[in-house]
């Protein structure tokens, strides 16, 4: 494999397997408002969920449009806070830092991690129609020379070893095989430099994975890991843990709140609930040092 410069653009066909070629239709796909309606209040498109205390009074809104706007709005808070969180523990980042991120979506987060420490970012997604969509936005925003999104596998990106401060996953692990996903991670940051997940996950001590998990990987055609995959794969990889977090408490108001919204619910947030509630499901944030 050749190795090449984060801003070399590359055509090689980023699936490596049938399953990854699913996953990649799945999200040329995907049109779930959860998702579009959220990030059209500021552009600033996520795919993952939010944490903490919700605002539950948008409920008591009696006009029905109105409503809806504030239960959006207040939906879209919770996960911005979320990738705020993750963006917080990325480390003392310069402008001149480049960081990875790794199953980058609609692009929300490099834009985060850009906004809160002016370091350059490339988000890689297996689907192009998330990386067009993405690389459009931070056009608009004026960022596009900073910020820049490519359709590439995340196991294989033919980015420069050694080339980022700072790197990360955002819900996007239980898609990939996490031994490739470390090595890949490993060889990209520099030493000392910083990786960040947040991730729901199984829990090993409930002992295999429940009935709601089972129907979270169906609904999301993923592959969630247990706990401690995590810590294994990332000790063979050099990922050493400097900070775990138990978000599971956290973000139980979203999962609430957005069970109550009538245009955004897909069916899948009672098994979320049900799931953190009986122990079996974990959503944490894993911080590692690439030593």
């Amino acid at each position: 494999m050749t190795l090449t410069h984060p801003d070399t653009a590359r055509t090689a066909l980023p699936a490596q397997t049938t399953y990854q070629s699913r996953v990649a239709d799945y999200w040329n796909a995907e049109e779930n408002p959860v998702n579009l309606e959220l990030g059209r209040i500021d552009d600033l498109y996520h795919h993952h969920y939010g944490i903490g205390d919700a605002d539950r009074s948008v409920l008591n809104e009696p006009d029905p449009g109105r409503r809806r706007e504030r239960i959006t709005g207040e939906l879209h808070r919770l996960e911005h806070a979320q990738a705020e969180l993750l963006a917080s523990h990325l480390g003392d980042l310069s402008p001149a830092d480049r960081v990875f991120d790794a199953g980058c979506g609609r692009g929300g987060g490099s834009v985060v991690a850009h906004l809160r420490y002016g370091c350059r970012a490339d988000g890689v997604t297996i689907s192009a129609k998330q990386a067009d969509f993405a690389n459009e936005q931070a056009r608009r925003r004026g960022i596009d020379t900073k910020v820049r999104y490519h359709h590439r596998n995340m196991l294989d990106t033919g980015f420069t070893t050694g080339a980022y401060a700072a790197s990360w996953n955002n819900e996007s692990t239980m898609y990939v095989e996490l031994d490739l996903l470390f090595a890949e991670h490993s060889r990209l940051l520099r030493r000392g430099g910083r990786y960040v997940t947040i991730t729901g996950c199984y829990n090993d001590a409930y002992g295999r994975a429940s009935r709601e998990v089972s129907l979270i990987n169906a609904h999301y055609i993923c592959d969630i890991h247990p706990r401690s995959a995590y810590f294994r794969a990332m000790a063979a990889h050099r990922l050493v843990p400097v900070h775990v977090e138990d978000l599971t408490e956290a973000a139980l108001p979203y999962w609430e709140l957005r069970r109550e919204a009538e245009h955004l619910v897909t069916g899948i947030e009672d098994t979320f609930l049900q799931a953190y509630r009986n122990g079996s499901f974990q959503y944490l944030l894993i911080v590692a040092d690439r030593v």
